[in-house]
Protein backbone atom coordinates (compact mmCIF):
# COMPACT_ATOMS: atom_id res chain seq x y z
CA UNK A 1 0.00 0.00 0.00
CA UNK A 2 0.88 3.76 -0.63
CA UNK A 3 0.06 6.88 -1.97
CA UNK A 4 -2.51 6.80 -4.84
CA UNK A 5 -2.93 10.13 -5.48
CA UNK A 6 -2.47 13.78 -4.30
CA UNK A 7 -6.53 14.42 -2.88
CA UNK A 8 -5.82 17.86 -1.80
CA UNK A 9 -4.32 21.15 -0.98
CA UNK A 10 -5.72 23.46 1.95
CA UNK A 11 -4.32 26.87 1.76
CA UNK A 12 -4.70 29.60 4.98
CA UNK A 13 -5.89 33.14 3.52
CA UNK A 14 -6.36 36.43 4.70
CA UNK A 15 -9.73 36.73 3.13
CA UNK A 16 -11.73 33.90 2.08
CA UNK A 17 -13.95 35.99 -0.39
CA UNK A 18 -11.06 37.73 -2.09
CA UNK A 19 -9.65 34.30 -3.01
CA UNK A 20 -12.30 32.38 -3.76
CA UNK A 21 -13.20 35.16 -6.51
CA UNK A 22 -9.81 34.79 -7.87
CA UNK A 23 -10.40 30.83 -7.98
CA UNK A 24 -13.47 30.97 -9.53
CA UNK A 25 -14.00 33.59 -10.88
CA UNK A 26 -10.30 34.17 -12.76
CA UNK A 27 -9.45 30.41 -12.86
CA UNK A 28 -12.97 29.33 -13.67
CA UNK A 29 -12.62 26.49 -11.30
CA UNK A 30 -16.11 25.43 -9.27
CA UNK A 31 -16.94 25.88 -6.09
CA UNK A 32 -18.86 23.72 -3.92
CA UNK A 33 -18.96 24.97 -0.67
CA UNK A 34 -20.31 27.33 0.51
CA UNK A 35 -22.85 26.97 -2.58
CA UNK A 36 -23.89 30.19 -4.33
CA UNK A 37 -26.42 32.02 -2.68
CA UNK A 38 -25.22 30.38 0.85
CA UNK A 39 -24.16 32.33 3.66
CA UNK A 40 -20.58 33.86 3.62
CA UNK A 41 -18.19 30.89 4.92
CA UNK A 42 -14.50 31.14 6.67
CA UNK A 43 -13.86 27.95 4.50
CA UNK A 44 -14.25 27.92 0.61
CA UNK A 45 -13.94 24.39 -0.91
CA UNK A 46 -13.80 24.11 -5.02
CA UNK A 47 -13.45 20.87 -7.36
CA UNK A 48 -13.08 19.88 -10.51
CA UNK A 49 -15.29 16.53 -10.15
CA UNK A 50 -12.06 14.44 -9.60
CA UNK A 51 -13.36 13.83 -5.87
CA UNK A 52 -15.00 15.86 -3.23
CA UNK A 53 -12.69 18.77 -3.12
CA UNK A 54 -9.53 19.19 -4.45
CA UNK A 55 -8.89 23.04 -2.78
CA UNK A 56 -9.68 23.88 0.29
CA UNK A 57 -9.96 28.16 1.48
CA UNK A 58 -9.06 29.04 5.22
CA UNK A 59 -9.42 32.25 6.04
CA UNK A 60 -7.14 33.59 8.97
CA UNK A 61 -7.47 37.14 8.59
CA UNK A 62 -5.79 40.20 7.82
CA UNK A 63 -3.03 40.08 10.71
CA UNK A 64 -1.95 36.84 9.42
CA UNK A 65 1.74 36.55 8.66
CA UNK A 66 2.49 37.10 4.89
CA UNK A 67 4.34 34.40 3.25
CA UNK A 68 8.06 34.91 3.75
CA UNK A 69 10.07 36.54 0.74
CA UNK A 70 13.30 34.62 -0.42
CA UNK A 71 14.42 30.95 0.11
CA UNK A 72 12.69 29.29 2.60
CA UNK A 73 11.53 25.84 3.78
CA UNK A 74 7.76 25.26 2.27
CA UNK A 75 5.41 24.59 -0.67
CA UNK A 76 7.45 26.26 -4.01
CA UNK A 77 3.75 26.20 -5.71
CA UNK A 78 1.14 23.73 -7.22
CA UNK A 79 0.05 23.00 -10.43
CA UNK A 80 -3.42 23.11 -11.99
CA UNK A 81 -3.77 21.43 -15.49
CA UNK A 82 -6.05 24.41 -17.30
CA UNK A 83 -6.66 22.26 -20.60
CA UNK A 84 -5.19 20.27 -23.29
CA UNK A 85 -3.89 23.18 -25.48
CA UNK A 86 -1.37 26.23 -25.69
CA UNK A 87 -5.01 28.31 -27.31
CA UNK A 88 -6.21 27.51 -23.62
CA UNK A 89 -3.41 28.29 -21.77
CA UNK A 90 -3.30 31.75 -23.46
CA UNK A 91 -7.31 32.21 -22.73
CA UNK A 92 -5.78 31.84 -18.84
CA UNK A 93 -3.30 33.96 -19.43
CA UNK A 94 -5.72 36.96 -20.65
CA UNK A 95 -8.13 35.81 -18.25
CA UNK A 96 -5.12 36.53 -15.59
CA UNK A 97 -3.68 40.13 -16.79
CA UNK A 98 -7.74 41.27 -16.87
CA UNK A 99 -7.86 40.45 -13.25
CA UNK A 100 -4.34 42.21 -13.03
CA UNK A 101 -3.06 39.08 -11.06
CA UNK A 102 0.82 38.77 -10.91
CA UNK A 103 2.45 36.73 -13.86
CA UNK A 104 5.61 35.77 -12.45
CA UNK A 105 6.77 33.50 -15.53
CA UNK A 106 6.50 31.02 -18.41
CA UNK A 107 8.14 27.57 -19.45
CA UNK A 108 8.46 25.15 -21.52
CA UNK A 109 8.72 22.03 -19.64
CA UNK A 110 8.68 19.83 -22.61
CA UNK A 111 5.76 17.64 -20.98
CA UNK A 112 3.87 20.60 -19.96
CA UNK A 113 3.52 24.21 -21.32
CA UNK A 114 3.44 26.40 -18.09
CA UNK A 115 2.40 29.65 -16.73
CA UNK A 116 3.24 30.96 -13.36
CA UNK A 117 1.35 32.90 -11.20
CA UNK A 118 0.26 34.28 -7.60
CA UNK A 119 -2.76 34.46 -5.98
CA UNK A 120 -4.18 37.07 -3.74
CA UNK A 121 -2.04 35.90 -0.83
CA UNK A 122 1.18 35.09 -3.13
CA UNK A 123 1.07 31.59 -3.52
CA UNK A 124 2.70 30.61 -6.47
CA UNK A 125 0.16 28.58 -9.32
CA UNK A 126 1.20 26.75 -12.06
CA UNK A 127 -1.31 26.90 -14.53
CA UNK A 128 -0.40 23.85 -16.91
CA UNK A 129 -1.34 22.27 -20.75
CA UNK A 130 -0.09 18.93 -21.25
CA UNK A 131 2.21 18.74 -24.66
CA UNK A 132 0.30 16.50 -27.31
CA UNK A 133 2.06 13.49 -27.99
CA UNK A 134 4.55 13.39 -25.33
CA UNK A 135 4.37 10.09 -23.37
CA UNK A 136 6.14 10.82 -20.11
CA UNK A 137 4.98 6.99 -18.78
CA UNK A 138 6.66 5.27 -21.49
CA UNK A 139 9.77 7.73 -21.02
CA UNK A 140 9.72 9.13 -17.37
CA UNK A 141 13.43 10.92 -18.02
CA UNK A 142 11.07 13.42 -19.95
CA UNK A 143 9.56 15.06 -16.60
CA UNK A 144 13.56 16.08 -16.05
CA UNK A 145 13.88 17.77 -19.89
CA UNK A 146 15.51 21.33 -19.58
CA UNK A 147 13.54 24.01 -19.04
CA UNK A 148 12.91 26.36 -21.86
CA UNK A 149 11.37 29.43 -21.96
CA UNK A 150 7.89 29.83 -23.34
CA UNK A 151 6.39 32.49 -25.11
CA UNK A 152 2.57 32.80 -25.73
Amino acid sequence: MGVQELGHLVLYVRDVERSAAFYRDVLGWRQIIPEPGQKPSPVAAFSGGRTHHELLLIEVGADAQPIPAGRRVGMYHFGLRVGDTDDELRTMLRRVEAAESPVLGMSDHGVTHSLYIADPDGNEVELYVDVAGVDWRADPSLVAAPVRPLHL
